[in-house]
């Protein structure tokens, strides 16, 4: 496993690990998020690829610049950077999770998919904004807003406990998991996770143009992320397949691990 940072287009530093050997596979954490959140389900997924997990702009370890964050072409170019400093200019597949479903679009909008042979959208929207098709936030979201926001530790606290396990899934507490995810949201700054939040981009023309296979995992249930916004992917990317995991919150590579990391080896295993 190695740690390694590339430099993005507008000079932000992103650091990401690699780790695993074979085909590349990228993975995007959500909003307010970091490379860890993945979890077991990223070793799980070294053990048959180079599993490239990335800490966005703003977030873990990556540079926060102030800027750029309502830029489709600066997030982009995080992506292109790691992939260049990785030495990739074909085969990769992207995994967006949550609001780096966004991200990875974003890329194909700029870039195209000539380094990219697939992507995974896991509880992940393609695109963002108010009015958006596709785009809508779920209750929980909703609910948390703009509390999240808040400079005051007492209050983003209190709003970020409205989603209670939709990140770990109904059931047992699945503790170290969520405690991780929860420090994690909290250690990104107040103005990053505004920042996010603030843009509006529709990438249904990007999603109708691609010509690599794309794989939606969404549960029906999520609470964040509606899986209508995961159905609207499906129904237009050409070369699209769904799994939506009937009862299934938000976090997918937490709830049932095995499953996850089952699903999206089986679609990365198919691909040319």
């Amino acid at each position: 496993m190695a740690v390694r940072d590339a430099v993005g287009a507008d000079g932000t530093r992103i650091v990401y690990r690699v780790s695993g050997t074979g085909r590349p596979l990228v993975l995007l954490h959500g909003w307010a998020g970091n490379l860890r959140c993945w979890g077991a389900a990223a070793d799980d997924l070294a053990e048959r690829y180079r599993v490239i997990a990335v800490d966005l702009r703003g977030h873990g370890y990556s540079d926060d610049p102030g800027t750029g964050y309502d830029d489709p072409k600066a997030w982009a170019g995080d992506v292109a950077a790691v992939l260049a400093a990785e030495g990739i200019d074909a085969g990769a597949v992207l995994l967006g999770w949550s609001y780096g479903g966004i991200v990875a679009t974003d890329y194909l909008a700029t870039y195209g998919t000539s380094a990219v042979a697939g992507v995974v959208y896991c509880g992940a929207p393609a695109h963002i904004g108010r009015d958006v098709p596709g785009a809508a936030p779920g209750p929980s979201m909703e609910k948390a807003i703009p509390g999240v926001f808040d400079e005051a530790a007492g209050r983003a606290v209190r709003a970020f406990s409205v989603f209670g396990n939709a990140n770990t899934g109904p059931g047992a507490d699945k503790g170290v998991d969520a405690q991780r995810l929860f420090g994690g949201s909290l250690a990104t700054a107040p103005s990053v996770r505004k920042a996010l939040f603030y843009r509006t981009i529709d990438n249904t023309e990007t999603l109708r143009a691609l010509d690599v296979p794309v794989l939606v995992l969404h549960g029906t249930d999520d609470p964040v992320v509606p899986v209508a916004n995961g159905q609207y992917i499906l129904d237009n990317a050409p070369d699209a397949r769904g799994s939506l995991w009937e009862g299934a919150l938000h976090g997918l590579f937490i709830e049932d691990r095995p499953r996850f990391v089952a699903e999206v080896s089986g679609f990365v295993d198919e691909l040319d």
